[in-house]
């Protein structure tokens, strides 16, 4: 079945997702194989050698998220932290990269802890400020990476004109697309070279399988070093956890309309509330990125965070006092999670103190609206 005219919903239920060939079986097989039998010069019968190397279960995922984010080429891993960890040491020594000034804490912690170790240098530039993207981009940036809308201040980046600003610069354009997902935002149709994805969060949906994936515009040079890097270092997705995933895109559709829709009941409630500073949701017409958001995205996403009056002491009571909300690291489950995020990024948080941010999950929106009245009382 040919991914051409089909919109994500469909693309998500059927690509990668197709009938057993061998059974019928309508749910995809999961193949725990680590070895695969070739003949005795060790040409492989069926394409596959070693786990590590390809497996059956992971190729149909692999098929999926190309097929979503319109690239030619996917590469599942381990974890996001992996693929980010895996395409950023492909860069030679001396690079430069530009990342947003507020974005992932583990992409942060490996470009202060690790990539100078490699000798790549990354700097960190308001993704907002087009002109101060422009300055930064110096004849030894290799790479602008994106993430929009951002963790956990949800700004956004206008993809387009950032991918075109690096392009001048001959470096490569990242997207990290985790919060928005392929059924809200395309930026590889925006002039990204490469959409990276926590596929622990949406893809999965359901908080229990981890998983990371790096898709491609063009299956080139780039594509296969970094597969060539994953095949030797080994942070490869298991089998079942690929399956896992397979299943979590099966509903993927589904659950974001639903997420997106409590979403923006939840941010239109907290921005009316006065023990609120800030919503930081791209959905309100308030937000100062919501006007590139609707250029960009079908949807806003199910992610927000708040920024309450009171200071910290005001955020951690906020949090304590919640029912149906959980306290919980991670996002895009169908529990709605919320997270004073400067209490658990490390000695150096970036966060504001204030701030807790939210995934909002499947369970009915008065409810939640409801738990969100009684903990602000």
């Amino acid at each position: 079945m040919s991914p051409q005219g089909f919109r994500p919903e469909t693309i998500s239920v059927h690509i990668g997702n197709e009938p057993d060939p061998a059974t019928g079986a309508v749910a995809p097989p999961i193949h725990l194989a680590t070895t695969f039998r070739h003949s005795a010069d060790g040409e492989r019968i069926a394409g596959y050698e070693y786990q590590r190397e390809g497996n059956p279960t992971n190729d149909r995922l692999r098929e999926t998220l190309a097929a979503l984010e319109g690239g030619e080429d996917a590469i599942t891993f381990a974890s996001g932290m992996a693929a980010m960890t895996t395409l950023l040491e492909c860069l030679p020594n001396g690079a430069r990269v530009l990342i947003p000034d507020d974005c992932y804490t583990g992409l942060r912690m490996l470009c202060a802890e690790y990539l100078p170790e490699r000798g790549i240098e990354t700097v960190a530039v308001d993704m907002g400020d087009l002109d101060a993207v422009r300055v930064a981009c110096t004849p030894s940036t290799a790479m602008v990476w994106i993430e929009t809308p951002s963790n956990p201040k949800l700004k956004v980046s206008d993809i387009a004109a950032l991918a075109e600003i690096g392009h001048a610069a001959s470096a490569i354009v990242v997207a990290d697309n985790t919060f928005a997902t392929p059924l809200l935002q395309h930026p590889l149709a925006l002039g990204a070279d490469i959409v990276m994805h926590s596929t622990t969060k949406y893809f999965g949906g359901h908080s229990d399988v981890l998983g990371g994936a790096l898709v491609f515009a063009k299956k080139a040079e780039l594509s296969a070093k970094v597969a060539h890097r994953l095949h030797i270092t080994g942070a490869t997705l298991a089998p079942f956890s690929a399956w896992l995933t397979l299943r979590g895109c099966r509903s993927l559709g589904a659950r974001m309309a639903m997420h997106c829709a409590n979403a923006r009941k939840i941010a239109e409630f907290l921005a009316s509330q006065p023990q609120i500073e800030r919503v930081n949701y791209p959905g309100l017409a308030s937000h100062p990125g919501h006007a590139v958001a609707a250029k960009q995205m079908r949807d806003f996403g199910g992610m927000m965070s708040i920024e309450l009056r009171g200071g910290r002491e005001a955020a951690l009571s906020m949090a304590s006092k919640l029912n149906i909300f959980t306290n919980a690291t991670s996002l895009g489950g169908c529990e709605s999670l919320i997270e004073h995020r400067a209490s658990v990024e490390g000695p150096n948080p970036r966060s504001p103190q204030n701030l807790l941010r939210i995934s909002v999950g499947l369970e009915h929106v008065d409810d939640l609206i409801a738990d969100l009245r009684q903990a602000l009382a």
